[in-house]
C-alpha cells in the first residue's frame, strides 16, 4: 500500500497515564516518527518517545556570547579608538564601566535569539497542518489527548498502524491525508 498521499494516522486517548502508556508500547512497536499532542506536559513523555533534546539552549547561549563580544567592542571602539575621552584620570577604555551596557546586550541578543530560534526550530509560522483534518483534534487543547505516527516512518503502514493504535487502546483512530 502506497504512503504517497498519506501524513500519518492519528488516535485519541482518554486520559495522560492512557497516552503515556500507549507512547511506551508505540515506541516499543518500533516507531520512531511519533508524537503526543496533550493539552498540558505529560512528565516523561519526550523521553518515552525518544525525542532528541532541543538544540534552543545552545542557540541562546551563542546569541548571550555573540551580545558580550559585540558590546565589548563596540564600548571598545568608542571609548578608546572612536573618540577617546579622558575622566577622573581614568583611561578611555575601562571595562568596568562596560559591564551594564554589556549585560544589556547579552540578554536583548539572548531573548531574541530563543524568540526567533524556537520559531526556527518549531517551523512556525505555519498556519495549516495535516494534523488539524482530524475530527476531534480541536479537544486537544481542552481534555483530549492524541497519538500521532507520521507516514514517513520506516514502519508505516496505514492499515497496520490504524489497527495497532485501536489495539493499545487508541479511540477515533483515524488516517490523515496530506
Amino acid at each position: 500500500m502506497t504512503n504517497n498521499n498519506k501524513w500519518g494516522v492519528v488516535a485519541e486517548f482518554d486520559s495522560a497515564s492512557a497516552i503515556y502508556h500507549a507512547c511506551e508500547k508505540t515506541t516499543a512497536e518500533g516507531y520512531t516518527r511519533t508524537d503526543a499532542h496533550t493539552p498540558f506536559p505529560v512528565h516523561g513523555i519526550d523521553k518515552v518517545l525518544k525525542q532528541p533534546e532541543s538544540g534552543l539552549g545552545w542557540i541562546v547561549v551563542c546569541c548571550g556570547l555573540t551580545g558580550i563580544c559585540l558590546a565589548q567592542i563596540m564600548m571598545y571602539w568608542m571609548n578608546a579608538v572612536d573618540y577617546p575621552m579622558w575622566v577622573s584620570g581614568k583611561q578611555p577604555y575601562a571595562w568596568p564601566s562596560t559591564i551594564p551596557i554589556t549585560f544589556e546586550l547579552m540578554i536583548l541578543l539572548s531573548g531574541l535569539g530563543a524568540v526567533f530560534g524556537m520559531f526556527g526550530l518549531n517551523r512556525l509560522p505555519r498556519l495549516n497542518h495535516p494534523i488539524f483534518a482530524h475530527s476531534s483534534i480541536h479537544r486537544v487543547t481542552d481534555d483530549r489527548f492524541f497519538l500521532s505516527i507520521e507516514a514517513t516512518d520506516p514502519k508505516f503502514d496505514s492499515q497496520k498502524t490504524l489497527q495497532f493504535l485501536q489495539s493499545i487502546g487508541g479511540s477515533n483512530v483515524e488516517v490523515i491525508e496530506d
